[in-house]
């Protein structure tokens, strides 16, 4: 399970980019936010990622910003929204304003997003609307930023199969206590803890 990928921008496509880790180019479809915010091709780029796995397909979506991705996995649990109907969502809508129309049970706004019906809307709304976190002005809660090296424990922590918020505790205490320094020390202490 891919969970981030940090490397170099190959291509990118309003709904496309492939990131290169490790001589190895990942296919990576995207959502208009999160192409408008990409680096220019051949720049260093970190993306938070879904891998989503069929019986005929394996796909990666990528995101700049972990809320958009949480914003997504919460998009691709209503009834009628795959994957692409999601990234479609996500291009047609800031995520903040959306969460905003969900909560609010505003439908003409959410209508308004190609692709979605008064039906996929009302389920939307019916679906998400407890679902969502709340922060300041409406957004999705996310926790306080990472640094390159915690975003890279996390998603090496996901891989061996640590609950998402397990995962974030742990980190989050490490950095109260003032613990920071190379990937293989922060992810050792992060496994001591997750392992008490």
């Amino acid at each position: 399970m891919i969970a981030h990928l940090r490397g170099k921008l190959l291509a990118k496509h309003p709904n496309q980019a492939i990131v290169e880790v490790g001589g190895v180019g990942y296919d990576l479809t995207i959502s208009v936010p999160t192409f408008s915010d990409l680096p220019g091709v051949g720049g260093e780029v970190a993306l938070h990622v879904h891998t989503h796995v069929r019986e005929d397909l394996i796909a990666l979506y990528g995101f700049l910003r972990s809320r958009e991705k949480q914003l997504f996995e919460k998009l691709i649990t209503v009834s009628g929204i795959g994957p692409k109907l999601a990234i479609t969502i996500l291009s047609g809508m800031a995520a903040d304003e959306m969460v905003g129309a969900i909560r609010g049970n505003d439908i003409a706004r959410l209508t308004r997003i190609p692709g979605i019906g008064k039906k996929t809307a009302e389920r939307m709304v019916l679906e998400l609307r407890d679902k969502l976190p709340v922060g300041e002005a409406g957004e999705v809660a996310t926790g306080p930023a990472m640094s390159a090296v915690d975003e890279d424990v996390l998603s090496a922590l996901l891989n061996l199969g640590y609950p998402r918020v397990a995962a974030e505790k742990a980190l989050a205490a490490l950095a109260k206590n003032a613990k920071s320094g190379s990937f293989e020390a922060l992810f050792r202490e992060a496994l001591g803890s997750l392992s008490n």
